[in-house]
């Protein structure tokens, strides 16, 4: 079921409340938003910006530097592939290839069962196992076609 506008706006305003007394509570509370939604709804950047004075633009522009935040919602899974220096020399291009085909979707677009959302990163910290990738929150080192392909297999 869709959260309505005012459920938001609800929503945001406790979030923002706890909040909005710090110095430099913008990313706290994009950070609660996005736990309490799994994105940054429209309704509550606008409601965001509106409550600390600060123009949509801010907030957008915010939201959109962060890889992590997310203007859409995500799939249940969320799969990050590498696509650093060491990662790339050790065969990232081709995994992410891989990926992108087995999953049917391009960088930063989620299944259209809503099961996967496939997002670049630009390191994992797993350089001595490249190439990497994490799933949901869990780092996998070494990765080659057969590999991923069961991580993806173990999502669906």
């Amino acid at each position: 079921m869709a959260l309505q506008s005012q459920d938001i706006e609800k929503e945001t305003t406790a979030i923002v409340d706890r909040h909005e007394h710090r110095e430099g509570s913008l990313l706290p509370i994009l950070l609660d938003v996005q736990m309490q939604f799994g994105y940054i709804p429209e309704v509550a950047l606008r409601h965001i910006a509106e409550r600390l004075n600060i123009t949509r633009a801010d907030v957008h522009g915010t939201v959109s530097f962060y890889h992590d935040f997310r203007s859409q919602p995500g799939g249940r899974h969320v799969l990050k592939v590498c696509r650093a220096e060491a990662c790339q020399s050790m065969g990232g291009e081709k995994l992410a290839e891989d990926v992108q085909t087995a999953l049917g979707i391009n960088w930063d677009e989620t299944t259209s069962d809503g099961k996967v959302t496939l997002l670049p990163v630009f390191c994992l910290g797993l350089c001595s196992c490249a190439p990497a990738a994490m799933l949901d929150g869990k780092l996998h080192g070494r990765l080659d076609k057969a590999n991923i392909l069961a991580l993806i297999e173990e999502m669906k």
